[in-house]
Formats: structure tokens, C-alpha cells, sequence
């Protein structure tokens, strides 16, 4: 018997209602067993939002109530069929120093949502991570994005060692607060200066575990670290970054040898002489390119005129400071500052914290400005944290110029580490993703057309390398 056109028109508009339908029950049954407090700190939807198979979380944990400073999380579990209870955790960290976690990690590189340029409604992303973990994002140290300190010398006097100590009794004291984590496989993974923020946080939770949990498994069950185009050793770092600079016809042969000649990397501060030759490449050699992707298209957004001093980017210090973002659209950090200032985006992710005297940025000026305390190289803590037997990966996308490709490899090389997977080409679909070297201890894989945020750039690639990092198994062949 035909089907009327009513009968039709209506059963169609139930069947358009079964994606809402679905993710209502969905929300329902990971409710179940969601203790006073998680239930205080779950988001039912952010404004605009497409439905969704999976349960977001948002909020504070005070981490120093003598000087008032909480730190800003949100929780997005494993989308999909798949049980949140089944699979790891993996905290995201940016760098900066002072940048935010959800500008850049959540909404423009591996997190489930990318905003639209009205910053009136989401989108998603169809390489999300959480596709294959729960991904933590935590806005870290104080006064970086909604995070804050009420005590306003704090953030003049940020630096490696808070943060750090900071973090790890964030971890502690979130656990109590979503007890289904404890115990479960952790790892931590981040970009930029985050290559400073990773290895020190892993460091102070062995630490902690050594000390605590000796004999039995942990709370927080650390198994690994994953950095990207990483902040690693001053010294290294900077001769490699020169070189990608000479290498990639960005500058002269006068000026790269002039700041050869003239800038001393393993300095604590750079001198005139140095700064000069550097403010002379940036600003006449480079051209009005991307830094943070060479190839691609600059945004032409006002911010975009506002530049990093040579001094702090030879230090490594300000990798991502008010930048004009790379990618197929390279402007979506101005798309993320109007949407995270939405009071309604705010009440929705339960950061609508009142007496905080500044609008969300997605950088700090201030802390990137006086930042304290900063360790010259990473690589004693690698040593430390690969006699842990800790699972660590190092990847670089290979069309950033602040801190390259060739930066990470002349750093990791000075780890003196033992081959044991020789060089190939690993593979995305039928092409080339990057290539990669096992060692005994650590990996090191690159990633083909990335720039400085790789899963903006290639999405895809990272996904891949992010699923095998996860399963401990090398990156494919074929």
C-alpha cells in the first residue's frame, strides 16, 4: 500500500528527530552513576552545537587555595560506540608560555568541535581524538585563558616549577572529583612550549607515584608522553632553527652567517649585536609570511601586524604569541576569541566566574612577558623519564619555522640513543605522512606539510600518528 504524502512527510521528520533522540538517551545513560559534583561540571550542549555521541565535561579545581588559583579543564569522552570506561585518558597541553589549551588544542586542532567564522555555531571535527581516548584539555599555569589566580603577583611570577607542581596537584585532585579515572592508562601529550610543560609534569607524577605507590598501581597510572614541535634544549634549538631558516631560503648567506657569528645560543640572555641581526631577518628577509607554517597562506587579521621579538624567539620563549594561525583557514584563533567571550558559551561551560578582571584571550601577554623560571634542556629529563620505561614520542611537522623539524633532531641527537628501527617513510592512505626513526628508549617521526600545530594542518596524519603512539605500535608502511 502506498505511503501517503502526510504519512511520508511525517515519518521523515521522526526519522530527522532520532540523531537528537539518540544523543539524549546517550546522555542519559553516561549520567547514570555521575556523582553531585560531575553532575555540576557536565555540559548538556554549548551554543550551537551539533548532537553528539559523547559526555563533555567543564570547570575549576583549585589547585593553591592561599592564593586563589584554579585551573580551567574540559573533559570530552570517547565519542562513538565505544565506552569511556574502556579506554585511556590523555591531557592536552599548549604552550605559549600562557597560551590556551582550548583556543588552540580543543577548538582548532584535535578536540571534537572547530568554530564557524561568525563564532555563531560548531562544527565537527571529523579527526577528533577522542575518537580513540578520553582528551583532558587543562588551561595551565593560572591566568592563562578562563584559569585564574586571586592573588595578581602570580602572574608576574609564573614559571616551569609551578606550573609543573601545579599541574600535578590539578591531576590529584580532579581524580577525587571523577574517581572512573583513577588507575586508568594516562598519558600526556602537547606542542611548542608544552615541550617543556610534558616531560616536567610526567617527571613531578613518577616522582610522586615513586614516592607513594610503590608497590601497588597507581592513581595516576602515567604510561606515556607524546610532544609535538617541541620546545627541547636552547642551545640545539637554536642552532636548528637558524638552519631551517639558511635551509629553507628564508634568509641570506650574510645573515645566517652573521648571526652565526654574533648570537650565542647557550647565553642566558641574547645580546644587542644578536637581536639586531635577528630583527634585520624577520623583518626584511623573511617577508610577510606564516612563521608558524611557511607555505601556507597568512591571515590578514589585524593581530597578524603584531610580532614576536627576535630576542625571546631565539630563547624559545614565545612561541605562540598573538600569531596569525596556518591552515586551510588560517584566521581561527580570532573565531575562537569571539566565541569563548559569549556569556552564554561561558554559563555553558561553567566559567562564568565572577570578579575575574579580563576578557578570555586565547594568549597571556603578561605571563609570556615575565615568565621566571625556564630549564635549559629537557633532554636530562628524557633520560630520566626513559629509565622509567615510559612510552615517549617526539614528532615535528616540517613546515614550521619556529621551532622545526631541525631544531627537535639536532636536540634528540644529543641523547646519543641507540637505533632500532632505522628511517622510513611512514604512510597516510597511499602517500608519503612523514617520516619516522625508532630508538631504544624514545620515537621520532615527522609529519609531512604540518606546520607548527600539526593536527591543523594535517588532521588526518596526526590522527594516525596519535592511534599508533596509543597502541604502541610503529607507524604504518602501507
Amino acid at each position: 500500500m502506498a505511503v501517503s504524502r502526510t504519512r511520508r512527510s511525517s515519518h521523515l521528520r521522526y526519522m530527522n528527530l532520532l540523531p537528537f533522540f539518540f544523543c539524549f538517551v546517550l546522555r542519559c545513560y553516561h549520567s547514570i552513576g555521575l556523582t553531585s559534583e560531575q553532575e555540576l561540571d557536565r555540559i548538556s550542549a554549548l551554543p550551537g552545537q551539533p548532537p553528539v555521541t559523547f559526555s563533555q565535561f567543564s570547570g575549576y579545581v583549585t589547585v593553591n587555595e592561599q592564593h586563589g588559583r584554579a585551573l580551567f579543564y574540559w573533559l570530552t569522552e570517547v565519542a562513538g560506540a565505544a565506552s569511556p570506561r574502556t579506554k585511556p585518558l590523555v591531557l592536552w597541553l599548549n604552550g605559549g608560555p600562557g597560551c590556551s589549551s582550548v583556543a588552540y588544542g580543543a577548538s582548532e586542532e584535535i578536540g571534537p568541535f572547530r568554530i564557524n567564522k561568525t563564532a555563531s555555531s560548531l562544527f565537527l571535527n571529523k579527526y577528533s581524538w577522542n575518537r580513540e581516548a578520553n582528551i583532558l584539555f587543562l588551561e595551565s599555569p593560572a591566568g592563562v585563558g578562563f584559569s585564574y589566580t586571586n592573588t595578581s603577583s602570580n602572574l608576574k611570577d609564573s614559571g616551569d616549577a609551578r606550573t609543573a607542581q601545579d599541574a600535578l596537584v590539578f591531576l590529584l585532585r580532579w581524580m577525587s572529583r571523577f574517581p572512573q579515572y583513577k588507575h586508568r592508562e594516562f598519558y600526556i601529550s602537547g606542542e611548542s612550549y608544552a615541550g617543556h610543560y610534558v616531560p616536567q609534569l610526567a617527571k613531578k607524577i613518577h616522582d610522586y607515584n615513586k614516592a607513594h605507590y610503590s608497590n601497588k598501581k597507581p592513581i595516576i597510572n602515567l604510561k606515556g608522553i607524546m610532544v609535538g614541535n617541541a620546545v627541547t634544549d636552547n642551545y640545539y634549538d637554536g642552532i636548528g632553527t637558524v638552519t631551517y631558516w639558511w635551509t629553507h631560503s628564508m634568509i641570506s648567506d650574510r645573515t645566517y652567517r652573521s648571526i652565526l657569528n654574533h648570537c650565542n645560543f647557550a647565553a642566558e640572555k641574547t645580546s644587542k649585536q644578536c637581536d639586531d641581526v635577528v630583527g634585520y631577518a624577520m623583518n626584511h628577509e623573511f617577508g610577510d609570511i606564516d612563521q608558524y607554517s611557511i607555505y601556507t597562506p597568512s591571515c590578514k587579521h589585524p593581530k597578524s601586524n603584531e610580532n614576536v621579538t627576535s630576542s625571546r624567539f631565539l630563547r624559545m620563549k614565545s612561541t605562540v604569541l598573538h600569531r596569525p594561525i596556518s591552515g586551510y583557514d588560517p584566521c581561527t584563533e580570532s573565531y575562537a576569541e569571539k566565541y569563548y567571550n559569549r556569556r552564554d558559551v561561558q554559563k555553558a561551560m561553567h566559567a562564568d566566574v565572577p570578579g575575574i578582571p579580563y576578557k578570555w584571550t586565547a594568549c597571556s601577554d603578561t605571563l609570556i612577558r615575565y615568565w621566571k623560571d625556564s630549564d635549559s634542556s629537557m633532554l636530562p629529563t628524557y633520560k630520566e623519564l626513559m629509565a622509567a620505561g615510559l612510552r615517549i614520542w617526539v614528532f615535528s611537522g616540517d613546515t614550521d619555522s619556529v621551532v622545526p623539524v631541525t631544531a627537535t633532531r639536532f636536540s634528540l641527537s644529543h641523547l646519543n640513543l641507540t637505533v632500532k628501527t632505522r628511517w622510513y617513510p611512514w604512510k597516510s592512505g597511499n602517500q608519503v605522512g612523514g617520516w619516522t626513526e625508532e630508538y631504544e628508549g624514545l620515537t621520532f617521526a615527522t609529519v609531512r606539510g604540518a606546520g607548527h600545530e600539526v593536527p591543523l594542518l594535517q588532521p588526518r596524519r596526526a590522527f594516525i600518528l596519535f592511534r599508533s603512539f596509543l597502541a604502541g605500535k610503529q607507524l604504518p608502511r602501507s
